[in-house]
C-alpha cells in the first residue's frame, strides 16, 4: 500500500510509487478522446467517471417534495453539483461534489450509459411512503459525480518512474532461460521505458499467420459475425443516448431514515420480512517477441448439436413462487465433499453445456399482452438468464452452494478444463469487442490459486514442449495437424513435435503425441531440465525473528512459538541441506551463534543499531540436521532467557536489516514476530490512531504507509530471493498499513491476533498454535516466478495479491505458498473476430524444499461470444464480487474509502442498469437482474458492510487493514466467507443428506438468510465468517442440545467465554463437532469458535454479520435494492 498511489513502476526511490498492486500495463490503448460507443475504437467503462451521490445523513429521505431544477445542458461538460431545494424551515442538504481522480490521471469525459429510458413510472412500482415525500429523487436533476472503476484499461501512469536499472546485487536468480529463447534477450526494462512506448516484443497486435481460418459455426450455437441472423432472434434494444438523464448515485452514507418504507404495492415483504424458503511461471529473459495469440483448434464438429436450457418461469406472482433454482446442486466429481459455502468457488467445469436458445419463431412480444409475452421469452431461456425480480423473491439464498458457471464449451474440452479451485475467470464467455464488454459494465479478470495442495501429474522429461515464438507450454487446446505438427492455440504458430514426444510413458506407446499427459491435463507440473536454472537451486534456508521485549513476554506467544517449532521440528520442508537461523530484538539485536561443537548455543549483542553488522556470518545460519539438538537447546532456553526483562523499546527495523545481510547470500524465508509498535532506530513508527475516530462516517485516514523503509526493504528482499512472513500479535495499535508493506513487496503473508494472551485470550491461543503448525509444515516454493500469457487480443493492466512486479507479465515470488492467492485485470485490445475461444495460461517456476526446479503450469479455456445475453449469462457472480473487492482495496488506499465504497455500488447499479436497457426486451418495473448475478446486490453490501470498507462502525484501523490485506491475498474460496458468511441452524442436526468421509458423518444442514428474523430463542445457530465461527445460543434454547452437545444444565449455565466445545460421548455432540471440524479442515487457517449468548460480549460482532438487517449506520438489504431500483430508473 504506497503513500502515493499504485500507478507507477516498481522502484526504490523516496517518495516514489511502486506498481505492485496494482501494476499497469503499457501495453493497454489509450483512450481517444471524443470517441464513443459504436466506433472503431472503443473507450471502456470508466471506473472514474463521476455519479451522483445521494444526501447524507437524514436528508436521505427528505420531508417534503422535491424542487426539481432543470438541467444547465443536456449534457454537462463536466461533474455538476448537485440542487436540492430543501422544504422551508430544514437546512439545504448537499454534498459536494467527490474529488475526481488524482492529478495524475487524465479527466475523463462523463458519457452516460447507452440505451433508451424509460420513464420512472414505467420502470419501476410507485414508491413507498415516507411521511409525505417521494423516495425517488427527480431524474432530471444535474448531481454531482461519485467514482466507478475503469474495469478494462490500464490507468495512465502516475509521476515520474523511478528506475530500476540498478544491477542486482548478490547471487542471480533461477530465472533466465538463454537456451530456451528463440530470439536475441529484451534489454533490460527501466521504469521509463516500461510507462512510455512499449517495447515491440510486448505488441499483441501482430497480423495473423497464414493457416486455415476459423470455421463461422461457434462452439455453442451462436451465429459467428457476417452470418445472417435467424429471422427469430430477439430484436435488442438500439443504443441511443439519452443526454437529460440524471447520472447514478452511490449509497446513502448517513444513518437510514427513522421510519422503515412502506412496501410497493407489487407485494415485496418489508426490509426483514422474509418468508422461510421451502425444504427444498517459467521465467525466461529475453523470450523474444510475443507473438500474436489466438486460438485455431476448434473445428465444426465440436459444436454439438444446440441443448434446449431448462423451462423458464413467469415473472412476479412473488407470494406463489418458490425460490428453488434448477441448477444449485454441485456436481458429483472426484474431488472430496468441501464445506458449503466454498463449493460455489471450487466446482469443476463438468456440467453439460447449455446453448443460449433464442424464442421461436411467431408472435414478436409486441403482439402479446405482458405476462404472456414474459411467458413466451422464459420458456426457452436458459437458468442463468431466468429474469428475477429482486424486490419480490425475496429468498435468492439456495439452500446449498452455487457452483461455478461451466463455460460452453464442447464436452470433450469442458471435461480437461482448468478447475476453477484454481483457474476462474468472472466471465466464462469472453466478449468479441471491448465495446461489447463496455456495455456489459462487468469486470474481466481472472482469479488463480496457483500454488495450492493438489496431486497433479508430474512430468520428467528432458524436453519441455513448447511454443517456439509466444513460449506457450503445449497443453490440452492445442491442435495437432498430424503426428509431426501441432497448433499453438495461443498464437497459431505450427510447432515440430519432438521425437521424445512421440512416446507416451503413460500407455509405454510410440506415435500419439495427443495422448501425452501434457495435452490430457490442464493443470501439470514439470521437473525443469538443467536450462532453466543460473544456479543450483537454493536449499530451504528458514530464519525467525522473534520480538523479545517485556510487551512480547507479557503475551506469552513466545512459549507457543518455541513448543510449537520443537513440535514440529522434523517436519519443516526440505532436505539434507535445510538452513535455520535465530534473531531476537529490543532495543538491540541478538544473534545466536549455533555451530556444530558448541556445547550450548551462543548469544551474540549487537547493540549498534544505527549501524547493524553480523557477528560471525558463517555460524548464525546452520545445517539443521547437523546442529538440531543446538537448535533445541536454544528453543526450549528462549521463554526463560527473557522472562524477566524490562526492556520495552523495539527495534524492528535494525533486526530486519540484519536478517536481510544473513540470507541474501542464499536466499529463503524470514519469519517475523512483533507485538508492538516499533519505536527505535530505522523503520520506527509513531501511533497514528485515534481511537474517537474509528466509528467514524467520514473517510479513514492513515490507510497507506507512514514510511517507506519497509517496502524498500522488501524490494531488496525480492531482489535477493527472501521473503518476509509477519505475524502481529498485539493488544495495541501497530500500524500494520506500514508494516505490512515488508510481506507484500515480497511475496509474504501477514497473520494477525488482536489482543493475543495466553491468559485473557485463549481462543486467540489455539488460533495460533494451530496456524503456526500448518505454516510450519506446509508445502513451500522458492525463487519462483509466475507469468501469465493470454490469447491474442486480450491483455492483463492490473495484478492484485502480495509479489513484486518484474515486467508486464511476470510476477517475481522470493516464495510461493499454497494459500496465496492473485487476481488478475484484463482488457480487449483487439477484436476477437475470428475466433471461437480464447485461452489463459500461468506457469509458476519455483524451486521445491527438496531442491528440485519445478513448473507448474494450468491452461483454461474460454468460449467468445457477441451478444449481450450470452455475456451475462456466462457472469460469476462470486468471481466478480472477489475481484471488485481487490479493486475496492486498491481505491481506498490510492483515492478514498468513499470512492471504493460509491465505485462497488454503482459497480451493481451500473450491471443491472445494462441489463435492463440491452438484455432485457420487455420492460416491466421492479429491480430485475439474471439468475446469474440475482445475488450481486447482496454481495455488493456485504463488502460495504465488511469490516475494510464500512462506515460508522467502531472499526480498530490495524483491524481494518488486515481485512483489506486478506481481501488481497486470500482464494476466492476463502475471500467469499469474509464476505458473506454462512448460518446454519445446528440443535437440529440429522444425517439425512449427510456426507460420509472418512467413516465419519458429516450433517449438512441447510444455509439461512443472514438476518435475525431467521433466529430463534428455542434453537442454536453456527455462524462460519472464514477467520471467526459464532455459536450463538437462544435464551430457551432445547435442554437436550444444551445438555447433549454443550454440557451444561441450562442457559444460564454456558460460560462467558466458552471456545471450546466438550468431547461429549452422545449422538449430537459427535455431529456438531464433526461438522464444525468439517468446516474447519476446508480452509488452511483455523478459525476461532465463540460461543455467545445474548449478554455475550461477542454478540455485536455476530450481528453485524447479518448483512440483510439495517443497522444505525447502514441500510437493509431492501432498503439498499430499493436505492439501485431508484438509481437505474433515471
Amino acid at each position: 500500500m504506497s503513500t502515493a498511489g499504485f500507478n507507477s513502476q516498481n522502484g526504490t526511490g523516496t517518495g516514489q510509487a511502486y506498481a505492485n498492486g496494482p501494476s499497469q500495463n503499457p501495453v493497454a490503448l489509450q483512450q481517444l478522446p471524443g470517441v464513443n460507443y459504436g466506433m472503431t475504437h472503443q473507450p471502456t467503462y470508466n471506473p472514474m467517471q463521476a455519479k451522483a451521490p445521494v444526501p447524507p445523513g437524514p436528508g436521505l429521505y427528505p420531508v417534503g417534495p422535491y424542487q426539481p431544477v432543470p438541467p444547465v445542458s443536456s449534457f454537462p461538460p463536466g461533474p455538476p453539483l448537485s440542487s436540492y431545494q430543501a422544504p422551508p424551515g430544514q437546512p439545504l442538504l448537499t454534498r459536494p461534489p467527490i474529488a475526481g481522480p488524482p492529478s495524475h490521471t487524465p479527466p475523463q469525459s462523463a458519457s452516460p450509459s447507452p440505451g433508451p429510458r424509460l420513464p420512472p413510472a414505467q420502470a419501476t412500482p410507485p414508491p413507498p411512503a415516507v411521511s409525505s415525500s417521494s423516495y425517488y429523487q427527480n431524474p432530471q436533476q444535474p448531481q454531482p459525480m461519485a467514482p466507478t472503476w475503469q474495469y478494462n484499461t490500464a490507468p495512465p501512469p502516475m509521476g515520474p518512474p523511478t528506475s530500476m536499472n540498478t544491477p542486482p546485487r548478490g547471487p542471480p536468480a533461477n530465472h533466465v532461460n538463454p537456451a530456451a529463447s528463440s530470439t536475441a534477450p529484451l534489454p533490460p526494462m527501466s521504469s521509463a521505458s516500461y510507462n512510455s512506448a512499449p517495447p515491440a516484443s510486448l505488441s499483441h497486435s501482430a497480423t495473423q499467420p497464414p493457416g486455415p481460418r476459423m470455421p463461422p459455426t461457434s462452439l455453442h450455437g451462436y451465429i459467428q459475425p457476417g452470418a445472417a441472423p435467424p429471422q427469430h432472434m430477439n430484436p435488442m434494444v438500439p443504443n441511443t443516448y439519452q443526454p437529460n438523464r440524471a447520472p447514478y448515485g452511490p449509497p446513502p452514507t448517513g444513518p437510514p431514515p427513522t421510519m422503515i418504507p412502506a412496501s410497493p404495492p407489487t407485494g415485496p415483504p418489508m426490509a426483514n420480512a422474509t418468508p422461510p424458503p421451502p425444504k427444498a511461471d517459467e521465467p525466461v529473459a529475453g523470450n523474444g517477441p510475443q507473438a500474436p495469440n489466438s486460438y485455431n483448434h476448434v473445428d465444426n464438429k465440436m459444436a454439438g448439436p444446440p441443448q434446449p436450457g431448462p423451462p423458464g418461469r413467469h415473472l412476479g406472482h412473488y407470494p406463489s413462487l418458490p425460490p428453488g433454482y434448477q441448477n444449485t446442486s454441485a456436481p458429483h466429481n472426484a474431488t472430496p465433499p468441501m464445506h458449503p459455502a466454498m463449493q460455489a468457488a471450487t466446482q469443476p467445469y463438468t456440467q453439460a453445456p447449455q446453448p443460449y436458445q433464442q424464442p421461436p419463431v411467431g408472435p414478436g412480444p409486441a403482439q402479446l399482452s405482458p405476462s404472456l409475452a414474459a411467458l413466451s421469452l422464459q420458456s426457452s431461456t436458459p437458468e442463468a438468464l431466468r429474469v428475477v425480480n429482486l424486490l419480490q423473491e425475496r429468498n435468492l439464498l439456495p439452500p446449498s452452494p452455487i457452483p461455478a458457471p461451466t463455460p460452453c464449451l464442447p464436452q470433450d474440452l469442458q471435461k480437461i478444463n482448468c478447475n476453477p479451485e484454481v483457474f476462474r475467470s468472472t466471465l466464462t464467455s469472453i466478449p468479441q469487442t471491448q465495446s461489447l464488454l463496455n456495455k456489459a459494465k462487468l469486470p474481466l479478470g481472472l482469479l488463480l490459486h496457483p500454488f495450492k495442495d493438489l496431486s497433479l501429474p508430474v512430468v520428467t522429461s528432458s524436453t519441455i514442449v513448447r511454443c517456439r515464438s509466444c513460449r506457450t507450454y503445449i497443453n490440452p487446446f492445442v491442435t495437432f495437424l498430424d503426428q509431426r505438427r501441432w497448433k499453438c492455440n495461443l498464437c497459431y504458430r505450427v510447432n515440430d513435435v519432438p521425437e521424445e514426444f512421440m512416446y507416451n510413458p503413460v500407455s509405454r506407446s510410440y506415435g500419439e503425441p495427443h495422448k501425452r499427459p501434457e495435452v490430457q491435463n490442464a493443470t501439470i507440473e514439470f521437473i525443469a531440465p538443467s536450462e532453466y536454472m543460473l544456479r543450483p537451486p537454493q536449499p530451504a534456508v528458514y530464519l525467525f525473528i522473534l520480538d523479545v521485549s517485556h510487551n512480547a513476554v507479557e503475551t506469552g506467544y513466545l512459549n507457543v512459538f518455541c513448543q510449537s517449532l520443537l513440535d514440529n521440528i522434523n517436519a519443516l520442508p526440505g532436505d539434507s541441506r535445510t538452513k535455520v537461523g535465530f534473531i531476537t530484538f529490543d532495543s538491540t539485536i541478538h544473534f545466536y551463534n549455533l555451530q556444530e561443537g558448541l556445547s550450548q548455543p551462543q548469544m551474540l549483542i549487537v547493540s549498534d543499531i544505527e549501524d547493524i553488522f553480523l557477528p560471525t556470518p558463517d555460524s548464525l545460519l546452520v545445517n539443521l540436521n547437523e546442529c538440531k539438538e543446538l537448535v533445541q537447546d536454544l528453543l526450549k532456553s528462549l521463554p526463560t532467557l527473557f522472562e524477566k526483562t524490562m526492556e520495552t523499546q523495539s527495534a524492528l527495523g535494525s533486526a530486519l536489516q540484519a536478517a536481510f545481510k544473513l540470507l541474501s547470500p542464499t536466499g529463503g524465508r524470514m519469519s517475523v514476530f512483533q507485538t508492538q509498535l516499533p519505536n527505535l532506530g530505522v523503520g520506527a513508527l509513531q501511533s497514528r490512531e485515534d481511537p474517537n475516530q474509528r466509528a467514524s462516517a467520514k473517510d479513514i485516514q492513515h490507510l497507506s504507509p507512514a514510511t517507506d523503509f519497509y517496502k524498500k526493504l522488501a524490494l531488496d528482499c525480492s531482489g535477493q530471493q527472501v521473503a518476509v512472513d509477519l505475524f502481529l500479535l498485539s493488544s495495541q495499535y501497530c500500524d500494520l498499513a506500514s508494516l505490512g508493506c515488508i510481506s507484500r513487496y515480497s511475496a509474504g503473508s501477514v497473520y494477525y491476533y488482536p489482543s493475543y494472551h495466553h491468559q485473557h485470550n485463549p481462543a486467540q491461543v489455539e488460533c495460533f498454535q494451530k496456524d503456526l503448525k500448518r505454516y510450519l509444515t506446509r508445502k513451500i516454493g522458492f525463487e519462483a516466478v509466475m507469468r501469465i500469457r493470454c490469447t491474442k487480443g486480450l491483455s492483463i493492466h492490473t495484478f492484485h495479491g502480495n509479489f513484486f512486479v518484474r515486467s508486464t507479465d511476470l510476477l517475481s515470488l522470493p516464495n510461493v505458498n499454497p494459500d496465496a492467492g492473485f487476481a488478475v485485470q484484463m482488457s480487449i485490445e483487439e477484436n476477437l473476430d475470428d475466433m471461437q475461444a480464447v485461452s489463459f495460461q500461468a506457469a509458476l517456476l519455483y524451486t521445491s524444499s527438496k531442491g528440485e526446479r519445478r513448473i507448474r503450469v494450468h491452461t483454461l479455456s474460454l468460449p467468445v461470444v457477441n451478444s449481450l445475453s450470452d455475456i451475462f449469462a456466462g457472469a460469476d457472480v462470486q468471481a466478480i464480487s472477489g475481484l471488485l473487492a481487490c479493486m475496492a482495496v486498491d481505491r481506498s488506499v490510492t483515492a478514498s474509502l468513499s470512492d471504493a465504497r460509491d465505485a462497488m455500488t454503482n459497480a451493481s447499479i451500473d450491471s443491472l442498469s445494462s441489463y435492463r436497457q440491452s438484455v432485457l426486451t420487455i420492460q416491466q418495473p421492479g429491480l430485475l437482474a439474471p439468475a446469474c448475478l440475482r445475488l450481486f446486490p447482496l454481495f455488493i453490501l456485504a463488502l460495504l458492510k465488511q469490516k475494510a470498507f464500512r462506515t460508522g462502525t467502531s472499526t480498530r484501523l490495524d483491524d481494518r487493514v488486515f481485512a483489506m490485506c486478506q481481501l488481497k491475498y486470500q482464494p476466492l474460496a476463502y475471500s467469499l466467507l469474509m464476505i458473506h458468511p454462512s448460518l446454519y441452524r445446528i440443535d437440529d442436526l440429522t444425517d439425512e443428506g449427510a456426507l460420509n468421509i472418512n467413516e465419519r458423518t458429516i450433517p449438512q444442514p441447510r444455509l439461512l438468510q443472514l438476518t435475525v428474523e431467521k433466529l430463534s430463542r428455542e434453537a442454536a445457530f453456527l455462524m462460519d465468517a472464514g477467520t471467526v465461527m459464532y455459536l450463538w445460543i437462544g435464551r430457551n434454547c432445547n435442554p437436550t442440545f444444551l445438555t447433549q452437545v454443550l454440557g451444561v444444565p441450562s442457559y444460564a449455565a454456558v460460560p462467558d467465554n466458552l471456545y471450546l466445545l466438550p468431547e461429549l460421548d452422545t449422538a449430537e455432540s459427535q455431529r456438531t463437532r464433526a461438522f464444525i471440524g468439517w468446516l474447519r479442515d476446508q480452509r488452511p487457517f483455523f478459525p476461532s469458535l465463540h460461543v455467545i449468548r445474548d449478554e455475550s460480549q461477542q454478540k455485536a460482532s455476530f450481528l453485524q454479520n447479518m448483512i440483510e438487517d439495517r443497522t444505525e449506520s447502514a441500510l437493509s438489504y431492501y432498503e439498499f435494492l430499493l436505492h439501485l431500483q431508484q438509481q437505474i430508473s433515471k
